[in-house]
């Protein structure tokens, strides 16, 4: 009998999103594998009753990952296009709410803002509702544990995106009990930030270091330490962001994978290098439920295999790029070149560039779905953690350290080159600072990290002001309209929206 993996079975998980107990529709996910064939699925009142059920909940926890509103339209707006490194791509007419976000006139309204807040708080619901019904269940206990720590991780995970985006949102965690608890107001960003850090601590404590192969994906301790390190830089508690990621660096677990470009592709998910990955794979006795949409929105438009062409690089990020420095090929795919997988990109279309990162050979492309559904999403890598290191260290006044870190970053790209990328060796905190930050710009471009990244280093106006951004107002997006109204105006406005 064929074992089945982890990857797998939450593709089978999709077909229990449809639980009463668990799901929160999603108003806009037309495009989702979410709109799957409701017959078959269990009711909500017969599920919570044994091991089996734990196992299926926690699964579509994770297959919600995958979901339109986590990978697609929402985040592209609401985590990358206010940066300087990308704008909306596609063709001149399709889309073209994007502009508002690349140019700060988006209002309250906007549909892609409600679609991330739904996003985020499905997840959160998903994980509520194993945190609220697994503990009473007869189980293993160790595998109750750990399932209580992989639901506070997603849980942590999806605040810290709201967070980023909302500034203070309603904190719920745990299922109402009766009405008079579901309409929440907001809760300070101080608050949420505890919640956050709690839910990481508790679940670092409980993970294990690594799984066997069958469970290949899952979140691990050293996923549950590095999200926490990356809390804790967005609040600048640098002793704790070096703590944290001197922790996962010591652990062993992790290397960064020898060639850049290679990272990104579907032979090398869950390498050495990956810390957590959105887990994606197409299975086609499954097709509701197989796969996401994030390669495909982003894909090369108009070559079979590709995509619908949004979310693209700038010219600002090219030419952000060291002479010689491999990550710009690997990272922007340019029209009229050849893919490292031997594609040929037409030197003719609507756009000159395209994100590499997502990328997905178009002979892999299957008809019956969407291009590039199989793709994993790379979410936390370990070139990030020896960056959030150099970053912290300098900051507490440890220069041999950050330089130590950073040169590994960089030696990875450098190669067997000798000219290219020399090591940095300034021990000046501002000029070691800006040299960590521009790292971090190429290293993680294209990774919906640029936009916030600049935000909390302070130099919105410096970055983005010349796009139309402007302080005391555009640290965060407008709360949705559409939850204010809900809430009977219990939920108020972020100021200038």
């Amino acid at each position: 009998m064929k074992n089945i993996t982890f990857k797998q079975s939450i593709n089978r998980a999709g077909l229990y999103l449809g639980l009463a107990s668990l799901l929160v529709v999603p108003s806009a996910c037309n495009e989702s594998f979410l709109d799957t064939d409701p017959q078959g699925k269990e009711s909500g009142s017969v599920f919570w009753q044994n091991q089996e059920d734990a196992t299926k909940a926690v699964n579509a926890m994770y297959a919600n990952l995958r979901g339109w509103n986590n990978l697609a339209f929402a985040p592209i707006a609401v985590e990358s296009v206010g940066s300087d490194e990308t704008e909306k791509g596609s063709s001149a007419s399709d889309a073209t709410f994007f502009n508002e976000y690349d140019s700060f006139t988006v209002g309250s309204g906007d549909g892609q803002l409600g679609g991330f807040w739904e996003g985020q708080y499905q997840n959160i619901n998903y994980a509520n509702q194993v945190l609220g019904n697994i503990p009473a269940i007869s189980m293993d206990e160790t595998l109750k544990a750990r399932y209580i720590a992989e639901a506070k991780f997603i849980r942590a995970y999806s605040y810290f995106r709201l967070v980023r985006a909302f500034g203070a949102v309603p904190l719920r965690l745990a299922l109402p009990v009766d009405a008079s608890e579901y309409n929440l107001p907001r809760t300070p960003k101080t608050e949420v930030y505890a919640a956050i850090e709690k839910d990481l601590t508790d679940a670092a404590a409980v993970l294990p270091q690594t799984y066997g192969p069958a469970d290949l994906g899952r979140i691990t301790k050293g996923a549950a330490l590095t999200l926490h390190a990356k809390v804790s830089m967005y609040q600048q508690k640098w002793q704790q962001v070096f703590d944290l990621t001197t922790q996962v660096i010591a652990s062993g677990q992790y290397a960064l994978f020898s060639n850049f470009e290679q990272l990104f592709r579907i032979k090398n998910e869950n390498s050495t290098e990956s810390i957590f990955e959105i887990q994606n794979e197409l299975i086609t006795s499954i097709e509701g439920a197989s796969g996401s949409q994030y390669s495909q929105v982003q894909g090369v438009r108009g070559s079979t295999g590709g995509g619908w062409g949004f979310n693209v690089p700038t010219a600002a990020l090219a030419s952000a790029f060291e002479t010689g420095d491999p990550r710009r090929d690997g990272t922007i795919i340019f029209r009229g070149e050849t893919t490292p997988d031997g594609d040929a990109i037409p030197a003719i279309g609507d756009n000159p560039m395209y994100n590499q990162k997502s990328y997905v050979p178009f002979k892999l492309f299957n008809t019956a779905f969407g291009e590039g559904a199989q793709q994993n999403v790379r979410v936390l890598r370990f070139a990030e953690v020896l960056l959030m290191n150099a970053e912290a260290a300098n900051e507490i006044g440890n220069s041999t350290q950050a330089l130590a870190s950073l040169e590994k970053v960089r030696a990875r790209a450098r190669g067997a080159s000798t000219t290219i990328l020399p090591k940095v060796t300034t021990t000046d905190k501002v000029a070691l600072r800006n040299a960590i930050w521009h790292e971090r710009r190429v290293e993680l471009a294209m990774e919906y990290d640029r936009y916030f990244d600049v935000i909390r280093q302070g130099r919105g106006t410096e970055v983005f002001g010349p796009k139309g951004w402007k302080a005391g107002k555009n640290e965060v997006w407008p709360i949705p309209q559409n939850e204010i109204d809900l809430s009977a105006g219990l939920l108020t406005q972020n100021p200038g929206y």
